[in-house]
């Protein structure tokens, strides 16, 4: 067997042994593949041949990865992933390929979704495949073509292009500022503040804003938008919420403005491409299309 063949075995063996290392089990990575136990058996003896090293220790009663079963296990459980998410993109899309694109939950379903129909309908050749990504994370690792992130325009290897600024004002439930006196900034400062967790300084920054300092009594936390949004409709408190998330409920009359300035928040909205997508045909044809849409928005 020549060194190149031996370095490439058996895709139905190696998902075999992917099963296995996963399962923890023959019998039941049997009954996964649709094989005998005795099929699957012999496709782990067959690797172990080829690389003449143990992958698993076996017992009357169990079997676990050896120490270079495991290592082994992880290069090929990534391997595989990446093989499934090729033929995906190949049988989803035959001309210009796909975009896997991390939006950020809240303005993904609210702002962004809304409008991908429209791309579609223009782009009929590029498919979408959406992530759900909140901060930073490593493109390469996550095989992710662009990002839309909210924060500063600084992710290390990438281009960030802004796509709009965001302005915050403190909202709440109609009934719940109906059935107390706020008729001020400071009013708000004695009433249940709800936090966004990725967001712990925001409270303190639209006080100031205001003239005001920030009261110092905790408050209930959140780690999305959408959830926060409803506990002000449910009266739990008054929380700082971006105006672009929230128009339907202040339009359907859900959320009413507290009293206050609207702020402008420090971080915005950008798009975000690692260097070596930059020439990826479906994120220049998301590029130029998102771009005329936020133009429209602002």
């Amino acid at each position: 067997m020549s060194v190149q063949r031996r370095l490439l075995p058996n895709i139905s063996a190696l998902a075999a042994f992917e099963a296995v290392a996963r399962l923890g089990s023959f019998t039941a990575a049997a009954r996964e593949l649709d094989l005998t136990q005795g099929a699957v058996s012999r496709q782990i003896s067959l690797l172990e041949e080829q690389f003449g090293r143990r992958l698993f220790e076996r017992d009357s009663r169990n079997v676990r990865l050896s120490s270079a079963g495991e290592i082994y296990a992880e290069a090929v459980r990534s391997a595989l992933g990446q093989l499934r998410d090729a033929a995906l993109g190949l049988m989803s899309n035959r001309h210009s390929g796909a975009l896997n694109l991390a939006i950020l939950p809240t303005f993904g379903t609210r702002w962004l979704m809304p409008l991908i129909p429209d791309f579609v309908a223009r782009h009929p050749d590029i498919t979408i495949n959406f992530a759900t990504r909140i901060g930073r994370f490593d493109f390469a690792r996550e095989r992710l073509d662009a990002a839309i992130h909210h924060g500063m325009p600084d992710w290390p290897d990438a281009d960030c292009t802004l796509l709009m600024h965001e302005t915050v004002l403190p909202v709440a439930a109609p009934e719940f500022l109906a059935g107390r006196k706020v008729t001020t900034p400071a009013d708000i400062g004695r009433l249940p503040l709800l936090h966004m967790a990725t967001r712990p300084g925001a409270w303190s920054e639209w006080f100031e804003h205001q003239g005001l300092d920030a009261p110092a009594g905790p408050g209930m936390q959140f780690e999305q938008f959408g959830t926060v949004a409803q506990a002000c409709m449910a009266g739990l408190g008054v929380a700082l919420l971006p105006r672009i998330l929230i128009a339907g409920e202040l339009q359907r009359g859900q959320l009413a403005p507290a009293p206050g300035l609207p702020m402008q928040s420090r971080s915005a909205y950008y798009l975000v491409v690692p260097h070596d997508k930059r020439g990826h045909p479906p994120v220049a044809s998301f590029r130029d299309w998102l771009l005329t849409h936020v133009q429209f928005t602002k």
